[in-house]
């Protein structure tokens, strides 16, 4: 029988010291690996913990040098907390208001759109929209996504056909094209406001558009001046309003990349080379290299 065991491999049966050897080695075996355990998952959590903290750290130094984190965070509910905040503050609105809105197929005036098209559901002052767009007389601007997003929200959408690219581009060619340029706009913008019975124009103008303007005013001006969050025109007996006035530009990049928005890229040949962008990169470089301001 020894044999036969021994030839099979096989242990012998167990004795009183083989139970308190496997005893023993139990107990050090289950030890060993629950302190492995707790040490593994001790460590996993740490570095986790440490790695979200720097990755939070990175990010909120992100959001201060560069617009594109705030993507991320720019939600409908935020944009219509900042845009209610100044309806509220300059009294904006009142009670059976016809608004039109000024599209020019950007991103400020899509978000403004949308956004007091969103704040029109539960404003406990009622009012209704429309939206117009002046077209310039470009042959490449292509409008289509406009009228669809409008037409998804039952929003009237008016476009005004006018010549004033011809006039100040090949009769006229003006050297500094955009005054000229934005006195017709907004002479065939409030033509068509009146037209449609409204009562008040929205401009999307934002806060950097407040402190671009008071620069700008500085510069080739020769003072300090900028535009009010509600102004009413005594001529054409209209009230500008301007509800976009507590938002950055990157939190409405922020918007726009985050629902989708469908902006039309202007055609006009002067954008991106006036006076004006010239001062936003001016105050882009000053940010920059001044925070505190």
């Amino acid at each position: 029988n020894k044999y036969w065991r021994q030839w099979l491999r096989m242990p012998l049966p167990p004795n009183e010291n083989t139970y308190y050897f496997l005893n023993r080695t139990s107990f050090t075996h289950t030890f060993l690996c629950n302190s492995l355990c707790l040490i593994y998952y001790g460590f996993v959590l740490t570095t986790r913990r440490n790695l979200s903290f720097l990755l939070k750290k990175n990010s909120r130094q992100y959001k201060i040098d560069t617009s594109k984190r705030m993507e991320l965070i720019m939600t409908l509910q935020k944009v219509l907390s900042r845009v209610r905040q100044a309806v509220d503050d300059y009294h904006m609105i009142e009670e059976g208001d016809r608004i039109a809105v000024g599209i020019s197929g950007g991103k400020d005036s899509l978000t403004l759109l949308l956004a007091l098209y969103e704040l029109s559901k539960f404003y406990p002052k009622h009012f209704t929209l429309i939206a117009v767009t002046v077209d310039l007389g470009f042959l490449n601007l292509n409008l289509d996504e406009i009228r669809t997003l409008c037409a998804d929200r039952n929003i009237p959408y008016t476009i005004v056909d006018t010549s004033i690219a011809q006039i100040v581009f090949e009769d006229r060619k003006e050297d500094n094209p955009c005054s000229l340029c934005a006195k017709m706009r907004k002479g065939a913008l409030n033509d068509a406001i009146k037209a449609a019975g409204c009562n008040k124009i929205a401009y999307a103008h934002h806060e950097d558009d407040v402190v671009e303007t008071m620069m700008l005013s500085l510069f080739y001006e020769g003072r300090l001046h900028t535009f009010s969050p509600v102004t009413h025109l005594d001529k054409t007996d209209l009230t500008v309003i301007r509800p976009l006035i507590y938002m950055r530009e990157s939190e409405v990049i922020g918007f726009v990349h985050k629902y989708q928005i469908p902006v039309v890229k202007s055609p006009c040949p002067a954008d991106g080379h006036t006076r004006r962008e010239y001062v936003k990169e001016l105050l882009g470089k000053l940010n920059l290299s001044l925070i505190h301001i």
